[in-house]
């Protein structure tokens, strides 16, 4: 079976930590998609007036309403193929809405939901992390949903780890406990030893790779994707720093079980630092890495490396 070619896009979270990156590259895509559009708030239009304004100016088309209401949704994919989400954390549950209206919509033929991060089926340990059960509860509702079922819709989850300009950053409040980077006062907090591999992809990578998987229909569908730009090891990391900025570095190691026990002492009281307690636990832990390889080879993204990323970094960009 082949997998029908999207190419009129309609992006939820479009403004995002991730969607911004996201809707970049299919803005920028080359050749052009024949439309694209983007979903949002009230208050997002209100907000970001300025990005919202250079969109429109690029061709993107703007539909403004509440992601909860079908009929609202239902109504703004009318002419569009293809649903990309990029929502938060915070709303991942609302892609219940996306998916019910995508698949009420005849016109509609693939789906996208929110993944973009840490693999939440890495392996079965993965189905108790607190971390991924919104993601785990969409992932089931698709796969048991009707239209998937009889192949009107498709699906893929683009899984791609940590983003190292997060990872490379210090946690306010955190940096001891959690790990992260000092850029201004060239500390870095190592959770472990700092020797175990971790594979990361930038932000802009995950635009390119979302355009690659919309170019590649029959390498996406219905599955998950497991990309990277790179992968490093955090005393790695700490050298490529320290070799950029031509300095010595302050590190202090954070012993995995130190986090573990803060880790679950966030989850009790409501710290929110837990769920990233959690990720960097998951993270220190290789459960980033395949054995069996990634699927970057099958999409033909040039990705970062690590040098170019950590000069973006010190750059604060």
């Amino acid at each position: 079976m082949t997998t029908p070619q999207a190419d009129r896009i309609l992006l939820f979270g479009a403004t995002g930590l991730i969607g911004k990156y996201i809707t970049a590259a299919i803005v920028g895509a080359q050749p052009p998609f024949p439309r694209v559009g983007i979903f949002t708030s009230k208050h997002t239009v209100e907000a970001k007036k300025d990005e919202i304004a250079e969109l429109k100016a690029k061709g993107v088309e703007v539909f403004v309403g509440d992601v909860g209401d079908v009929g609202v949704v239902k109504g703004a994919l009318e002419g569009f193929t293809t649903v990309i989400s990029a929502l938060g954390r915070n709303a991942l549950t609302q892609q219940s809405t996306l998916l019910r209206a995508a698949a009420d919509s005849p016109n509609i033929t693939r789906f996208f939901p929110s993944e973009y991060g840490t693999d939440v089926a890495y392996d079965a340990s993965s189905a108790g992390e607190k971390t991924h059960q919104a993601k785990l509860a969409v992932r089931r509702a698709i796969e048991d949903e009707g239209a998937v079922r009889e192949g009107r819709l498709q699906y893929t989850y683009l899984v791609t780890g940590p983003y190292p300009e997060l990872f490379f950053a210090a946690p306010a409040g955190g940096e001891g406990r959690v790990g992260g980077f000092d850029r201004v006062g060239r500390r870095a907090w190592v959770v472990g030893d700092g020797a175990g591999g971790v594979a990361f992809t930038t932000m802009p990578d995950v635009g390119k790779f979302l355009v690659a998987a919309l170019r590649n229909p029959d390498a996406a569908r219905n599955r998950a994707l497991r990309v990277h730009s790179f992968t490093s090891t955090p005393n790695d990391v700490v050298k490529e720093f320290e070799r950029q900025t031509g300095e010595k570095w302050e590190v202090e190691f954070v012993p995995l079980a130190e986090l573990e026990r803060f880790e679950q002492e966030a989850w009790e009281k409501g710290d929110p630092l837990a769920a990233l307690a959690t990720l960097r636990r998951i993270w220190a832990s290789g459960k980033t890495l395949y054995e069996g390889g990634w699927d970057d080879g099958a999409l033909g993204v040039e990705v970062e490396g690590l040098e170019g990323t950590v000069r973006r970094v010190l750059r604060g960009e």
